[in-house]
């Protein structure tokens, strides 16, 4: 139940990707971890924790044992943005009436989804203070905005299938008294600065509905951003305790999977393999005792995945289906959107063996492009073998998402288990070992 209730709390207090980056920093900190800064040369030792962030957004930490029995890497990645609506730059729309504020859909958001539920704003703002440029993690901690349904009275076709323009149907109002830059106004208020030293924002809406444990023994859990924030709080809790002799242990969270990770702190970026080689670097590895190092090395991409639906059993593939609270979901897909192959499969079920853990394999049905991780595309800077796993969830995509609450125990344990052992490979022979 601590895992099932922490996990909640985490996602309350994940208001905007920003905000859950914070959190995992703030619990790094409080486990003893030194932060690192990109724009510095790293001085890094034996038995010491370290971690660094890049643009507030993603984060990179690792457990350095002593260097020289280093054989692997373990890496568990994950990704801590969601869909939602970010507020854009000249946000106020003119209305006689009322205050509402331009968005965009960031990710593939279910839309429907959006209205008719209180809204909050989260994110962050730079400023302009003595010359320098500062930037500010905001959250309003308020009900702002709603996105109200038109009647049905005035659309009589709303529950024949209903097609959303995002230009007019997602539109948030904030107020019935229209003033001039009246979003900009409401930013100074918060900051107590001036309109003018305001200079950009990065904001998003978020359904402000509090996460919760629910069913007759709680064996639910509902939320906004559970795809992907369990995989977040699973693998910072495995990573918190785990520890192995013979492999460098990394943590990594990163933003943009939602619109292609092809972004600077995206997975398709050189954060995660620049970071590992400054590792090794600060000890005189060279390249070529790097890549051998890395030639060992494995990679749990972690992302929740789609549990059957009970309304709807027919959408999901005959013989490869998951549900919740079964256990760990392993990913599977021909056209590799999901990167896991026969190896990785196998080493995933020993895992879960060997932890006492359950899993389910997962595969689209056929005619279905299904979802899509972001571990293929990280393959280019990073080519180690790499398995796709998450937990099953239900409304994916959804301003309010639920999963099995008793996954979240599962899932925390097989991480666990990645964490406390060493994989090695000798030809087509694979080893895992403590």
């Amino acid at each position: 139940m601590v895992n099932r209730r922490g996990f909640v709390d985490f996602l309350n207090k994940s208001s905007s990707t920003y905000h859950a980056v914070s959190e995992v920093e703030r619990q790094l900190i409080e486990a003893g971890f030194i932060k690192l800064k990109e724009n510095s040369t790293w001085t890094l030792e034996n038995n010491r924790y370290y971690y660094v962030v890049r643009n507030q957004s993603s984060l990179i930490a690792f457990k350095i044992p002593e260097i020289a029995n280093v054989k692997s890497v373990n890496i568990i990645a994950s990704h801590a943005d969601s869909p939602c609506l970010k507020v854009k730059p000249i946000a106020d729309i003119k209305d006689s009436n009322y205050n509402r504020i331009n968005v965009e859909v960031y990710g593939g958001a279910l839309l429907s989804t959006w209205l008719d539920k209180p809204l909050g704003i989260a994110g962050r703002i730079t400023t302009k203070e003595n010359g320098v440029i500062v930037s500010h993690l905001v959250d309003f901690k308020e009900d702002m905005a709603i996105i109200p349904n038109v009647a049905i009275h005035q659309n009589r076709e709303a529950n024949n299938g209903y097609k959303w323009d995002t230009k007019v149907d997602l539109i948030p109002i904030m107020g019935l008294e229209p003033t001039e830059d009246y979003f900009n106004s409401l930013l100074s208020k918060k900051l107590l600065v001036n309109k003018k030293d305001i200079l950009a924002h990065d904001l998003y809406f978020y359904n402000r509905q509090k996460a919760l444990l629910w069913g007759e023994n709680k064996e639910f859990v509902s939320g906004g951003k559970l795809d992907n924030l369990e995989s977040v709080y699973t693998s910072l809790k495995a990573f918190l305790l785990g520890y192995s002799t013979n492999s460098l242990n990394v943590l990594a969270v990163f933003d943009h999977e939602e619109i292609g990770a092809i972004t600077k702190q995206g997975m398709a970026s050189n954060f995660l393999s620049d970071t590992i080689e400054r590792v090794f670097a600060s000890f005189y590895y060279v390249k070529s005792d790097i890549k051998a190092i890395l030639a060992n090395s494995f990679l749990v991409s972690a992302d929740n995945g789609h549990g059957v639906h009970p309304n709807h059993p027919e959408m999901y593939d005959s013989t490869n289906q998951a549900y919740l609270n079964k256990g760990v979901v392993i990913k599977t897909s021909a056209t590799q959107s999901y990167v896991s192959d026969a190896i990785t499969i196998a080493i995933a079920k020993e895992l879960c063996h060997r932890a006492d853990v359950p899993y389910q394999l997962f595969a689209n049905i056929n005619g279905s492009k299904g979802g899509t991780t972001q571990a293929a595309i990280s393959t280019i800077n990073l080519p180690i073998n790499m398995v796709d796993v998450g937990v099953a969830q239900l409304a994916m995509h959804s301003s309010y998402e639920t999963a099995g609450s008793y996954d979240i125990n599962y899932m925390i344990n097989f991480m666990l288990e990645f964490y406390n052992s060493t994989i090695t490979v000798d030809d087509n022979r694979y080893f895992i070992s403590k």
